[in-house]
């Protein structure tokens, strides 16, 4: 996904995150938002074959069923390669 800039990454992901209804934890505040983020923030126009985030959850979920569980909410062309 080329053409898919930074913040729209972002609210793929949590909008998946939330139809996998994975336990994500929310932070507390005026704003609250989900404990997630990523680690560089890529230019529009380029493409990436590996980038790291990271996700706080509520509850313990095995890396296997997070990975499964996302995975089928995410579109074709952004595939999770690791869980831990």
């Amino acid at each position: 996904m080329k053409y898919i800039s930074h913040l729209d990454l972002m609210r793929l992901f949590m909008r998946a995150m939330r139809r996998a209804d994975l336990p994500i934890k929310i932070t507390e505040g005026f704003s609250p938002h989900p404990k997630f983020s990523i680690k560089r923030a890529l230019k529009l126009g380029l493409e990436s074959e590996h980038e790291e985030a990271a996700i706080v959850l509520k509850l313990i979920v095995s890396p296997q069923d997070f990975k499964d569980r996302l995975q089928k909410q995410l579109p074709e062309g952004i595939q999770i390669k690791d869980v831990f």
